[in-house]
């Protein structure tokens, strides 16, 4: 028992070290642009540092997950912790944006994979019933990351600057992989066979296709780059021929054999809608307190907090419920209460901060309502997928279900970017900037424009919270179709013992 807590509990620690890494790219974007030469008022510019993390993140997953069920956890771990390290340096010597942009898709590569592994060890080390909540523990982990990267970040950031925030992941890399040395057991690979490096590759192109073609640098002419149909076609083409793939090839990279497909596609689904609504919360709440309420970044942050807090919290419960009433219920009930958050966000004012339910704020009710659906979400995922496949797919089965909810995240991402930026400019096209030069009414003028720029950003934030809420409702159903029973003989796991040597 002590031996397997400390495994999982040295895989929950690595897994916030990967976490924290995500998010503090938030409070340092300004920073860093600064510091590279980039205008301040180009902030799009630096969309691929975010994306370029995401899809490293997602694009490798299955194919680390693969190897992890192949060669076992810990010598995965190891492989993927050095890569951070060597990520978290070139991006803290980047000379660049493209050296910075490389360095932080190795650190998405190597950390995205820590995730879908530590859920495997769970997966690997409790039987069915007592799973759920271990995987809670991970995923509030993971969320805990969110939380605090950004404060992490910035205050990090003030004392050894930027740079120094990416140094300072080699000394914590080296001790998190002394630690798995001693507490995570080497274990036995239960499959054989190649790994699936064709269907990895599509994927990835397919991914990448996607996301270049949806990045568009100059937002205010189009919603899409002129080159993005042809991009989005030729990734839509590489997600095909990877499904083609994937029913043809002998060593898959998602093998469903013994599974029951509907109901694990219901998971993945879920998982998928639940991260495009993440997404579309970390940046657009952040944008709502930046611009509406004018506040700084970090006071930004601290109204995002009520909506990560209660994210983390409910990932707990989400797994005490799954143990107790089966999976369906917490992933309906989570993504209906979600889109209901949503819902009431989409209607706030043009001065929410006001705005109160009774003696409660109201912004602060309705983030962390809209955080408690999510949350309830995040074990439920994972338990149910690791229920579903046999115990020797784990790492497959928890690297898809990451890689559905980062799918989501990059689609989110690009869909806020290439919706909002060409929304705003629609909105704002009769809106004349007044000049001050020989204009004695410029005060009165540049109100009036001040206020139709307001006006102007309520609406995008209220089209793009509403059609989130619609997301998050299509997730309610498609939960539906998760089973409340496995299909797979229960077996009760064998536990490794650890005796701390290798």
């Amino acid at each position: 028992m002590a031996g397997r807590r400390l495994a999982i509990g040295t895989g929950g620690a690595v897994v916030l070290l990967a976490s924290l890494d995500a998010y503090v790219i938030v409070t340092v974007l300004v920073d860093m642009g600064r510091d590279l030469g980039l205008p301040v008022n180009r902030p799009e510019r630096l969309i691929p540092v975010v994306t370029g993390f995401l899809l490293g993140y997602v694009a490798a997953m299955p194919l680390l997950g693969q190897l992890s069920d192949r060669f076992g956890r810990r010598t995965v771990m190891h492989a993927c912790l050095l890569a951070f390290a060597a990520g978290s340096a070139l991006t803290a010597a980047a000379p660049g944006v493209e050296a910075l942009v490389a360095g932080r898709v190795l650190q998405g590569v190597a950390g995205g994979a820590l995730l879908p592994i530590t859920m495997a060890l769970a997966g690997d080390l409790w039987e069915e019933r007592r799973r759920p909540v271990v995987l809670g523990v991970v995923g509030a982990l993971q969320e805990l990351g969110s939380v605090l990267g950004p404060l992490y970040g910035a205050g990090l950031a003030a004392l050894v600057g930027w740079r120094g925030l990416f140094w300072v992941n080699l000394p914590l890399a080296a001790a998190a992989m002394v630690a798995l040395h001693f507490t995570v057991p080497p274990g036995r690979p239960e499959r054989t066979g190649r790994v699936d490096v064709v269907g990895g590759l599509l994927l990835a192109a397919g991914l990448g296709l996607l996301v270049v073609g949806t990045y568009n640098p100059e937002p205010e002419t189009s919603a899409l780059p002129s080159y993005g149909v042809p991009m989005i076609v030729g990734g839509a083409a590489a997600l095909v021929l990877f499904g083609l793939w994937e029913t043809r090839t002998r060593h898959k990279l998602l093998d469903l054999t013994g599974a029951r497909k509907g109901p694990v596609f219901a998971v993945l689904g879920v998982s998928l809608l639940s991260g495009a609504a993440l997404m579309v919360t970390l940046v657009d709440v952040q944008l709502v307190a930046t611009t509406l309420l004018g506040k700084t970044t970090t006071e930004g942050a601290f109204l995002l907090s009520r909506f990560l807090v209660a994210l983390a919290l409910a990932a707990v419960l989400g797994g005490a419920l799954a143990r107790r009433v089966g999976e369906r219920i917490p992933l309906a009930t989570g993504m209906g209460l979600a889109g209901c958050g949503y819902l009431l966000i989409s209607g706030w004012p043009l001065d929410p901060s006001g705005a109160s339910y009774g003696p409660l704020p109201r912004m602060d009710v309705d983030l962390a309502l809209t955080g408690l659906g999510l949350g309830l979400v995040i074990a439920p995922v994972s338990s149910a997928v690791l229920r579903l496949v046999p115990s020797g797919q784990h790492g497959v089965a928890s690297s898809a279900v990451v890689v559905a909810r980062m799918m989501g995240m990059l689609l989110g991402i690009s869909a806020v970017s290439a919706y909002g930026f060409h929304r705003l400019q629609e909105l704002v096209a009769d809106l004349v900037v007044p000049l001050p030069f020989n204009n004695p009414d410029f005060r009165a003028q540049y109100l009036v424009y001040e206020a139709g720029l307001q006006r102007a950003l309520h609406t995008e934030y209220s089209e793009i919270f509403t059609l989130t809420a619609v997301l998050c409702f299509v997730g309610a159903v498609v939960a539906l179709g998760v089973t409340g029973r496995s299909s797979l003989p229960v077996t009760k796991a064998r536990i490794p013992e650890t005796s701390g040597r290798p």
